[in-house]
């Protein structure tokens, strides 16, 4: 029996080439772009951000080129719930969270899949670039590297459960990116040449503190600038404006450059020291998802990364009393951020990824 797939099409190249090919692998497939928000409702009046009228075109081009059904599917309340309304509440509580991370959990993988199922499909594919494989020794579904390791994913992939890998299919995964292009422009894609998409969708200008001012109704609330023993340098514009590592845009004279090394939403209070005080060599995380693993049983050599461009650093983690876990690097690490994910990797296999707690943390305050 023809195995049936619904590729998730975003409007891009990455994800109309994914259709290509795994229509050519002899599935039947539909074409499917989730409406997340009208650009309208977030204020945005130029079609600048994905998930736009232009990409719908454009995944609907496509489509029909390869002579596939589409749909769009709106799902945007989901969104609204689970990605923005967090993305706000996480700025406000003096964390930065990742939107991308949240919108493939509750939406790409969690939506899709239910609407898989639904219609009684077999897999959903996207055009993101890593990899599954099965580990034959114990069954469990593993999420590996891409082999164009400059446009790896697997970070924010890391949420994948086991049903889930086993009902995704990446057809990117064993690609260069240049390749992914030429197949476009040899395919007459109208989209072969278009720009990835950098910014967070719904905040393409990136001013994330007019976005929640204008998402929550309420301006931001001024409070102190302090030194870590409670010197008080000046005003900051709110904790929504700011984050871990941040540098510019203080307006704060000082004899050294200052960087904002903690927030506190509890006093309002954003604070400010040397770059010296922005390394820690050690984290503790929650919302674990382990993948090539059921559990830590004792401490375990990994390599880690606190963000998507940072190369992956040695480090042992342990899982603690609750489930969270206890990371510490060889090395002390720059910017350790509240809200971020750390996710582990053993070679090109991700063992797992959890939401950053804290940084600077020893294991016996962390439980």
């Amino acid at each position: 029996m023809c195995k049936k797939a619904i590729i998730a099409m975003s409007g891009g190249v990455d994800s109309s080439v994914a259709a290509l090919l795994t229509k050519q692998e002899g599935y039947e497939c539909i074409g499917a772009t989730m409406k997340l928000f009208s650009n309208e409702d977030i204020n945005v009046s130029r079609e600048k951000s994905c998930c736009s009228l232009s990409d719908v075109q454009d995944a609907r081009s496509v489509s029909m080129r390869l002579d596939l059904p589409y749909y769009v599917f709106n799902f945007s309340d989901k969104f609204y719930e689970c990605v923005i309304n967090k993305f706000v509440s996480s700025y406000l509580s003096g964390a930065t969270p990742n939107p991308c991370i949240e919108c493939n959990k509750s939406l790409k993988f969690d939506k899709m899949f239910l609407r898989m199922k639904e219609l009684g499909f077999d897999l959903v594919v996207t055009g993101h670039y890593a990899r599954v494989q099965k580990d034959m020794t114990n069954g469990r579904y593993l999420l590996k590297k891409a082999a164009d390791k400059t446009k790896d994913q697997s970070y924010v992939l890391y949420m994948l459960t086991q049903e889930q890998l086993r009902h995704v299919y990446f057809p990117l995964g064993e690609l260069q990116k240049s390749e992914v292009r030429r197949i476009a422009e040899r395919s007459g894609f109208v989209n072969a040449h278009k720009k990835d998409s950098q910014d967070i969708c719904f905040v393409p200008d990136g001013d994330y503190a007019s976005f929640i001012e204008s998402h929550t109704g309420r301006k931001s609330e001024p409070g102190n600038f302090v030194s870590p023993d409670g010197h008080i340098f000046g005003l900051h514009k709110g904790i929504a404006h700011y984050t871990i590592g941040q540098r510019k845009g203080l307006g704060i004279s000082h004899t050294t450059p200052l960087y904002v090394i903690e927030i506190r939403p509890d006093t309002n209070e954003v604070v400010l020291g040397n770059e010296k005080d922005l390394y820690s060599d050690t984290l503790i995380a929650d919302e674990v998802n382990l993948i090539s693993v059921e559990k830590i049983d004792e401490p375990m050599r990994v390599k880690a990364k606190v963000r998507y461009r940072q190369a992956e650093q040695p480090a042992v983690v342990r899982q603690l009393a609750g489930g969270k876990i206890f990371v510490k690097f060889d090395t002390p690490q720059r910017a350790i951020t509240k809200g971020q994910a750390v996710v582990l990797y053993d070679g090109d296999t991700v063992v797992g990824g959890a939401t950053i707690m804290k940084a600077g943390c020893f294991d016996v305050d962390c439980e």
